[in-house]
């Protein structure tokens, strides 16, 4: 990473170490390896550095990682000293706007704590069930700090455990092995609560962590809608839509199919820890689709929320072919006048072609949508105007003709 020509700044020689000098700088949490020119010597793998711009001034600090093709993550655009205080006093802002801010306590004992970029801590995911952190590390820097933030998010959040994860690949390109010591005793499972409604989080056959907290305003939004109505629930995992459907919104039968046996049952469970009854489908959502298609088979309203089609640049074809397949199945299922809820989690797709593909999915089948929202993910998962691909989730509400 360091270039003989042009020669280095002479103030170098007093920048605070250890010290990253950019090649280009872009006002985005992600610096790329390419943007970087130099780097002091002490400036190890998960560091907390200086940044300098090209000019050799102070661009800000963040987290340096050379084996990562993201060799730095910012967590500062000026000058401020950023130590132990700076990082106590980002995640009592985070943890602040749930609580004090948005209220989700009165709601919910589940929801997101800590959002990455969007509290300004790239690579830190948390999500709180009941009395649980389940964090996730997406970074050296971030994984090495948290022996000492651990303590202070359960303080400031009011749980007694905690699981710890880090998707094996990340940890692979990042360059560290996961510590079974940091993760304590995680529990197997929990019980949550949300808008009245209980749910059985299992961690360890869970995707992820088992439940997601990011559809929680969408759920009660589809419940608010369907009142003495049929509800299909395609790729239903382990039936959030599905029961806050029957148990909420007092729909007149609801149906969840699901490819994960083990998301199917939990599923079930799920509707009798609420006392609704459901009729619960371990199928592949294509499949499926195409049957109920064959037998003519239609519903009131259908939500689709499948997994993430595009986890990467490489997968955008094949992940956007997917999405128009299943999207043009699912229209195909609600009856005319229906409701029909479609979603995307692929940050790598725009809120635009996401919207374009379902259209044009519904048009190939000469069937027309009256689109009346689109939504995206709680407040709890706030997105920085800096990093606005960290909008992930999109959601697209319509009537269909």
């Amino acid at each position: 990473m360091k270039d003989s020509k042009p020669a280095l700044p002479p103030e170098s020689r007093t920048w605070p170490r250890p010290w990253v000098l950019l090649r280009s700088a872009a006002f985005h949490p992600y610096i790329y390896k390419r943007m970087v020119r130099a780097a002091s010597t002490d400036a190890a793998p998960g560091a907390l550095v200086a940044v300098y711009d090209k000019s050799g001034q102070r661009f800000g600090s963040g987290f340096f990682n050379p084996r990562s093709q993201i060799a730095l993550r910012m967590v500062a655009f000026d000058d401020q000293v950023v130590d132990a205080g700076f990082f106590r006093k980002a995640l009592e802002a985070a943890v602040s706007w749930r609580r004090q801010v948005l209220r989700l306590d009165e709601a919910a004992d589940t929801y997101r704590v800590v959002h990455s970029e969007g509290d300004g801590l790239s690579g830190l995911v948390v999500d709180r069930f009941a009395d649980v952190l389940a964090v996730e590390a997406h970074s050296l820097g971030i994984y090495r700090r948290l022996p000492e933030w651990l303590p202070v998010l359960a303080e400031l959040c009011g749980t007694r455990r905690h699981l710890v994860a880090a998707d094996p690949e990340i940890a692979r390109v990042e360059g560290f092995a996961p510590d079974a010591r940091l993760a304590g005793e995680p529990p197997r499972s929990v019980r949550i609560q949300e808008n009245g409604l209980r749910f059985a989080v299992d961690f360890q056959s869970g995707h992820k962590t088992g439940f997601f907290c990011d559809q929680r305003e969408n759920r009660k939004r589809l419940a608010g809608l369907v009142e003495g109505r049929s509800v299909l629930d395609l790729c239903c995992y382990t039936g959030g839509f599905a029961v806050y459907a029957a148990a909420l919104g007092r729909a007149a039968e609801v149906t969840g199919v699901d490819l994960d046996e083990k998301a199917v049952d939990q599923a079930r469970h799920n509707a009798g820890l609420n006392h609704v009854q459901g009729r619960w489908v371990h199928a592949d959502a294509f499949s499926y689709a195409r049957q109920m298609q064959a037998n003519r088979n239609r519903w009131d309203a259908v939500v689709l929320d499948p997994p993430k089609f595009i986890a990467s640049r490489g997968e955008s074809a094949e992940g956007r072919k997917k999405y128009f397949d299943l999207n043009k199945l699912a229209v195909a299922l609600v009856a005319p006048g229906g409701l029909f809820v479609t979603c995307s989690c692929s940050g790598l797709l725009s809120q635009e072609d996401f919207e374009r593909l379902v259209i044009e999915a519904a048009h190939r089948l000469r069937r027309r949508l009256q689109i009346f929202n689109l939504t995206g993910a709680g407040p709890d998962h706030p997105v920085m105007s800096n990093c606005l691909e960290s909008r992930y989730l999109k959601v697209l509400w319509a009537r269909v003709f």
